[in-house]
């Protein structure tokens, strides 16, 4: 039997950023996924200034594709507003792997099935044994499966159902576009191009009011595809794929003895738009820190909404534009640091 002092099922970001720092630490790690890395995921792929911070991320020598927004698009109706904040894309498939490299803590392929608590801490599947265990393996996770379902059940009304397809393409428009309530979806849609071309887009909507209205994430996934067709996206193919996750509710229990659940285990997504990577990272760091120091493991600074991420980022950079006076770097063919690549590869 494999024993280990902290034992993380999942090696999304939730799990990478607790194995980061316990490992910074200096403390025995183990990952498990049932995935080999790099893996496919499903995701827009956007991430915030606070998880650069939060992971001390240095952009510039980030090896993988980045796409830095200086705006993002909304539209409602026919209302269409540019709000001049930083945020950034990243592809999955890329950043996932980076992160558990970068942690430096060993993966183990395995597909957990039975977790059993006794005197001394956890038994993984009768072949790994660990003191403290991580919950980070998303949605299904099996540590919330067998420690916390019962405590924290899942609100049907915060289930978010959606379609999406990341495809490579010569996109055009650099911006980052919202799509709120079109067409009555409860919910939002999305266009989000990433570096040296590749494109996201999706549909997200809670699944509960849409069934409730008769609606069908395929047909707003039908009017999506044909508003880019005729637009920002024109001859561009899809072969979209779905998957479920819960808004932030309420999470009464977090951790359970040596047992802790983060990121979408533990459902936290924004309320808002539906952000999954800042929560988890941010849940992930600490837990970590929960082991490494003795501290409290609260998640109070894991927000639920990204309204205020966008707003600070607002804040930031009309700050910087003032020191800058103007002076800002300019990207051919475009306004001030329109669309921003990090690097060319």
């Amino acid at each position: 039997m494999r024993s280990c002092d902290v034992l993380i099922v999942g090696g999304g970001p939730a799990g990478s950023a607790a194995a980061w720092k316990l490992r910074r630490e200096g403390v025995d790690v183990l990952v498990l996924d049932r995935e080999r890395f790099p893996r496919l995921k499903l995701c827009a792929g956007w991430i915030t200034p606070e998880v650069v911070r939060d992971l001390d991320m240095d952009l510039e020598a980030y090896p993988h594709r980045l796409l830095t927004f200086p705006r993002l698009r909304l539209h409602l109706g026919r209302l269409h507003v540019p709000i001049p904040c930083v945020q950034h894309s990243i592809r999955r498939f890329e950043f996932d792997a980076w992160l558990l490299e970068r942690s430096g803590a060993p993966l183990e392929q395995h597909n957990v099935r039975h977790i059993a608590a006794d005197a001394e801490g956890f038994v993984i599947d009768g072949a790994f044994r660990c003191r403290w265990l991580i919950g980070a393996g998303g949605t299904r996770c099996p540590v919330y499966r067998t420690l916390f379902r019962e405590l924290n059940p899942r609100a049907s009304e915060l289930q978010i159902v959606t379609l999406e397809h990341e495809i490579q393409y010569d996109w055009q428009d650099s911006d980052c576009h919202l799509w709120f309530f079109e067409r009555g979806l409860p919910g939002y849609s999305w266009y989000v191009p990433k570096e040296q071309g590749w494109l996201n887009v999706g549909v997200g909507g809670i699944a509960d009011r849409m069934k409730r209205g008769g609606q069908d994430i395929r047909q707003h996934w039908a009017h999506l595809t044909a508003m880019l067709e005729g637009g920002l996206a024109p001859g561009a193919r899809y072969d979209p794929s779905g998957y479920s996750y819960y808004l932030r509710g309420r999470v009464d229990v977090v951790r359970r003895d040596n047992a802790f659940i983060t990121g979408d285990a533990a459902g936290l997504a924004t309320r808002d738009l539906g952000e999954g990577i800042g929560p988890a990272i941010r849940s992930g760091l600490r837990a970590a820190q929960a082991i490494v120091a003795g501290e409290p493991y609260r998640l109070e600074d894991v927000t639920g909404a990204s309204v205020g991420s966008i707003a600070r980022s607002m804040l930031g950079r009309a700050t910087r534009a003032s020191v800058f006076s103007g002076r800002r770097p300019r990207t051919p063919g475009g306004g001030p640091a329109h669309g921003l690549r990090h690097r060319d590869q």
